[in-house]
């Protein structure tokens, strides 16, 4: 009596087992397939565009990883900030049309620039507020009536797919190749970008466009507690 009474546990338990490991080996073979990237909807006008991503960067200095989210308020404003593995805000840069910052948060120490400046010292190449966005948004076109903004975007080459899509572009010594769209879209999910001084990959996570957005996103009256300092000063705080 007592061997039946195990056997028949022995056989409860296989029963209970099997069809536990047939859903955990499921559940990882599912893991295991190509994820579907899709977008939400893209407006026919791009009033702000916001998201975030990673950056592989190569430039005189070795190779660097960091996460970034960016946000994008047209005509003149932006955020950009950088994150540790932790989720720490590292440094970010506000951009205005008449004056821009790249702000150390732990240091409580800023420098003030243009925001084509901002971006050469950052990735070693510059880029304006527009070419941003329309790397981003794979819309290399302005809703804003300018005739510098046009100029801008007649110095780019581009090469297009048959649906009409942005696949790569060269301005000067920089271009860039659209390695990965997302799904039935224009917009870039993966991006190489090369030039002398730097080269690198950029991948978006998520992006959303025209979404309501923080009343402090672009707030630097706190910069009047912090302290100004040259570009020198601020490449020996990244250094340390």
């Amino acid at each position: 009596m007592k061997d039946y009474s195990e056997n028949k546990l022995h056989c409860y338990k296989r029963w209970i087992a099997y069809p536990c490991a047939a859903v955990i080996i499921l559940g990882l073979l599912v893991s295991c397939l190509p994820t579907r990237y899709s977008l939400p909807h893209v407006p026919a006008r791009i009033e702000s565009i916001e998201g975030y991503g990673t950056l592989r960067l190569t430039g005189s200095e070795g190779t660097s990883k960091i996460k970034f989210s960016f946000l994008f308020l047209l005509p003149h404003k932006g955020r950009i900030e950088s994150f540790d593995v932790l989720g720490r805000s590292l440094y970010y840069i506000l951009i205005d049309s008449e004056k821009s910052f790249f702000v150390l948060p732990s240091k409580r120490v800023y420098w003030e620039g243009e925001v084509e400046e901002i971006i050469y010292r950052s990735l070693g190449f510059s880029l304006n507020q527009y070419e941003m966005v329309s790397i981003l948004s794979g819309e290399w076109r302005s809703d804003q009536k300018s005739s510098e903004i046009e100029r801008g975007f007649d110095s780019w080459n581009f090469k297009r797919d048959e649906k009409g899509r942005v696949i790569a572009g060269q301005r000067e010594e920089l271009s860039f190749e659209i390695e990965e769209f997302f799904e039935d879209s224009r917009i870039a999910r993966f991006l190489l970008f090369h030039h002398p001084r730097s080269e690198g990959r950029l991948k978006i996570l998520k992006i959303n466009f025209n979404q309501p957005l923080k009343s402090h996103a672009f707030v630097r009256s706190f910069l009047a507690e912090y302290q100004s300092k040259s570009w020198d000063d601020i490449e020996k705080i990244l250094e340390k």
